[in-house]
């Protein structure tokens, strides 16, 4: 059976359906070391849900990436003010920490000082959105907070999330060294069992203090095996979740004993991006290059052996399942041969007599960079690119470089003139605007091909201090539309999450743009 592309699929059953009990068994790439996601080594993504379990999360996001406040921490939390943009968080008198303390402004105000990038002494992950911030005080009582914001910024529910206690915060030692190996306190639904280093298993138990819905489960064990072992261990029952999105791994997992695969759409993009060097320079040069691929055929080779259709993608900032998802390609990604040679043409770029265009006696001679560690998939991709390109006078070389410096040396230096690779996780829309900001100075952000125009800058600037998310998804969508127009990068696709799980796991599966609700992850009756 060919799996469903849908938003999200983790079997959702209502809680009289999940048994009382029983063992979840997650697998992990790699031994968590630091476990404070707001400091810079704690952004393993692993790290970051697992704390979202046993710390407070604040807000929960729906498969269509809207935020919604946690009943057990928040009554309420809105925009009370717009000048200057205040928000009150009205707290659940219940919430508190392991070690009794209540949850409050204080905790707000210590995640505040820790990651606005004002004292150098902490490390912060990102300060996106708390140097936006201008203070962090008490409401009307204990149970009120208030977060003035010295500039709008609208994806404010994004911050303190998960909160950590100001216990563990308040000083620069804390932040950066107390969660190393441990978790100190917590005040989520869980807490954390047994750390166990030596047999690499992580072990997370329900928290007897809980004042919400009781979890389902009795515990969460964790367990660390390289990528290549999850798939075997998934086949003798050793683990209940595993990545099936290659061939080699779906080919295994597909007839596995008690197993079943489930598929999702997170925010997860592939795409071909130009440089802005050399002939690339030119925006009628990148155009042509956008009119001369067969997107189709292209996402028909990345598509072989997955048993999903990808998407073709038609934005840069939002992904097909997201609330205010259009698609702006226009012309500049349909496949035109012609028109990509007129485009040439007018640009002063004639045909050389060897099927290679020249300008001033300079031949249009480009470079693709792979990375040496590429699949096979990759390759063919490239050289499908290559033979396109032939077609309109371009000659396209594919250069294979070391893949420990593929990043390093090649994409973060704009050193390449077309190169594919994922962005993953760039979720709220504020974190996607680096790809596309003017540089400043040495910093590119995300944008390593360098390429910007003013008005991308001010629409993308805009949109991201725009708290109406009407109006902001109308303000991306016009970035978008010019991103697309400026010849920067060719989206591809929307990349499906495809996972093999244990039957019966309900209310978890291939994630989308929800946040998970441990409280109701269990086995069906």
């Amino acid at each position: 059976m060919v799996p469903t592309l849908d938003a999200e699929d983790d079997n959702p059953q209502p809680a009289e359906n999940v048994k009382d009990g029983g063992e979840f068994r997650p697998p992990l790439q790699q031994w968590i070391t630091q476990w404070n996601p707001y400091q810079v080594d704690g952004t393993y993504g692993d790290a970051v849900e697992i704390m979202g379990y046993v710390e407070a999360k604040i807000f929960r996001s729906d498969a269509k990436g809207v935020f919604h406040p946690v009943p057990e921490y928040l009554i309420s939390a809105r925009v009370t003010s717009t000048a200057p943009q205040t928000v009150t968080y009205k707290l659940n008198p219940k919430a508190h920490w392991s070690d009794g303390k209540p949850i409050g402004y204080q905790d707000f105000k210590a995640v505040w000082q820790a990651s606005n990038g004002k004292d150098p002494a902490y490390n912060p992950a990102d300060s996106s959105g708390y140097e936006q911030i201008s203070s962090v005080e008490q409401g009307a009582d204990p149970t009120e907070v208030k977060v003035v914001f010295a500039e709008p910024y609208a994806d404010w529910q994004n911050l303190f999330n998960p909160l950590l206690p100001a216990s563990g915060l308040a000083t620069p030692d804390a932040f950066n060294q107390s969660w190393v190996e441990k978790i100190p306190v917590w005040g989520g639904p869980f807490k954390p069992g047994v750390l166990d280093k030596t047999a690499q298993t992580i072990t997370l138990v329900p928290n007897p203090d809980w004042w919400g819905p009781k979890p389902k489960l009795d515990r969460i064990t964790y367990r660390v095996l390289a990528t290549p072992a999850i798939t075997q261990a998934f086949l003798n029952n050793e683990v209940d979740f595993a990545s099936a999105g290659t061939a080699a791994a779906y080919g295994q997992l597909k007839e596995a004993k008690d197993g079943v695969i489930r598929t999702g759409t997170p925010w997860d993009e592939v795409h071909i991006s130009f440089g802005g060097n050399g002939p690339l320079a030119e925006q009628p040069v990148r155009q042509a290059l956008g009119r001369a691929l067969d997107r189709a055929a292209l996402i028909k080779i990345a598509n072989q052996g997955v048993p999903v259709q990808f998407k073709p993608l038609g934005n840069h900032l939002f992904m097909t399942n997201q609330t205010g998802y259009q698609d702006n390609s226009g012309s500049w990604a349909t496949f035109d041969p012609a028109a990509a040679k007129q485009l040439l043409e007018q640009a002063g770029w004639r045909d050389g007599g060897n099927g290679v265009r020249t300008k001033g006696g300079v031949p249009l001679d480009l470079h693709y960079v792979v990375s040496d560690g590429s699949a096979q998939t990759q390759l063919d991709l490239a050289a499908a690119v290559q033979a396109m390109l032939q077609q309109i006078g371009v000659k396209l070389t594919v250069d294979k470089v070391a893949s420990k410096e593929y990043f390093t040396k090649y994409i973060n230096q704009g050193r390449f003139d077309l190169a594919s690779w994922r962005n993953t996780g760039s979720f709220p829309l504020s974190k996607g605007v680096a790809n596309f900001r003017a540089p400043q100075g040495d910093n590119v952000f995300g944008n390593f091909s360098k390429l910007s125009t003013p008005e991308i800058d001010t629409l993308l600037r805009k949109a991201a201090g725009t708290i109406d998310p009407v109006e902001a998804a109308k303000l991306y969508n016009q970035a978008d539309a010019k991103i697309w127009e400026l010849g920067h990068t060719v989206e591809l696709y929307q990349r499906p999450s495809i996972v093999a799980v244990r039957k019966g796991l309900a209310n978890y599966g291939a994630g989308s743009l929800a946040d998970t609700d441990i409280t109701k992850v269990g086995w069906q009756k």
